[in-house]
């Protein structure tokens, strides 16, 4: 059978429909590789592409989009809600099928040396294939954002795995690793209030006592067509059998109510495991002796 590794790249760019397609084309004309998704989100002024392929076809489409994003994109004039330190972000590896996490974590070496020989981005490695405990969490290596990151470099603990202490001037850096599959999940209420909603995400979170494997941000979101502004609750699941969507759903909702405030709207991000929606199912319709393996259809024609 053949290989499937999957990525999942943010890139800073969520405003400029031309420059989100120009990047995605990079995916859409390399061989081997199959284009799954695409988003993108103006508050926040980031995009999330999701595409599968070998090793080999993964490879070339991810160095050639850190290429383009270096080009035409430059954070010294980049705005928007989400924290972010380099052109392309954040680029994860995932083993879909006849791979391993092993197999990622060398692909994610192969392409950060390549990102910062051929694209001038230095680069982190991040997750599973951190090479210092401290690099394993994201948010610890984009601490200080773009603006701050060409000071960061030069602290001893704080040198990219490749490129050198610098950064790129416009591109900042970027973070290549292995991990598992996780769910981009946000709840959207009905308040402007964005410090409700920033109470709430350090409740659900896990590195502040709350949920395992839950991370969550509190953000301003303005209606691209109204131009009505909300708060929403930010979440990535990294682990969605050890905390499961609904939970977090009903924990939000619960939490809200002392303001008086309902969650409106939930949203997936990117794709999304079929299981963690199977068991938000099985949760809100009490199925509790639901066979997943052999009751969902897809399974046995798939």
């Amino acid at each position: 059978m053949a290989q499937i590794i999957e990525s999942i790249p943010n890139i800073s760019e969520g405003r400029r429909p031309e420059v989100v397609e120009a990047c995605v084309d990079e995916i859409r004309n390399t061989p081997g590789c199959t284009l799954l998704d695409y988003s993108s989100d103006e508050s926040h002024n980031r995009s999330v592409i999701t595409y599968i392929g070998d090793a080999k076809a993964v490879e070339e489409a991810s160095v050639k989009l850190v290429k383009k994003a270096a080009e035409l994109i430059d954070l010294n004039h980049h705005e928007g809600e989400h924290p972010r330190m380099g052109a392309v972000d954040v680029m994860p590896f995932l083993p879909i099928k006849d791979c391993t996490t092993e197999d990622c974590i060398e692909l994610s070496r192969v392409v950060g040396k390549r990102i910062a020989d051929e694209a001038g981005v230095p680069v982190f490695l991040y997750e599973e294939s951190a090479t210092r405990p401290e690099r394993q969490n994201l948010v610890k290596i984009r601490k200080g954002q773009f603006e701050g990151m060409a000071e960061k470099v030069q602290e001893p603990d704080w040198e990219p795995d490749f490129g050198g202490r610098r950064i790129h001037p416009t591109a900042g850096v970027t973070a290549v690793g292995a991990r598992p599959p996780l769910v981009a999940f946000n709840l959207d209420l009905d308040t402007d209030d964005v410090q409700i909603a920033k109470n709430i995400a350090k409740i659900i979170r896990e590195k502040d006592g709350g949920f395992k494997c839950v991370k969550s941000m509190g953000f301003e979101i303005e209606d691209e067509e109204t131009g009505r502004k909300y708060a929403q609750v930010s979440c990535n699941m990294t682990n969605f059998e050890q905390t499961p969507l609904y939970r977090v759903v009903e924990t939000v909702k619960f939490e809200a109510a002392r303001y008086g405030v309902h969650v409106t709207k939930t949203e997936i991000i990117g794709l999304c495991p079929m299981k963690a929606m199977v068991d938000c199912a099985q949760y809100y319709m009490q199925t509790n002796d639901f066979d997943f393996e052999k009751q969902i259809l897809e399974n046995h024609i798939i």
